[in-house]
């Protein structure tokens, strides 16, 4: 059985981006419709989860009053 590779998420993306036309179209018979908006949702989840992966790598932590680590938001400023 052959395991699915996961998509970058810009490929993901261009994936839903030809998804949301198809669907615009309205062209394909309902069941594919059906399995489009399924791939769709799928993609988003995986874009999701990507996204929420990438924040945490961007939050830096610091050191709070008391000494310990406060998690803050980067800003890029610094």
């Amino acid at each position: 059985m052959a395991t699915k590779k996961t998509p970058t998420f810009e490929q993901a993306l261009a994936r839903l981006e030809a998804i949301v036309a198809e669907l615009e179209r309205g062209e394909a018979p309902l069941d594919a419709l059906l399995a489009l908006y399924s791939e769709g949702a799928e993609l988003i989840r995986g874009c999701t989860k990507q996204l929420d992966a990438a924040e945490q790598t961007v939050v830096k932590l610091a050191k709070g009053a008391d000494g310990e680590p406060v998690e803050s938001p980067f800003d890029g400023d610094e």
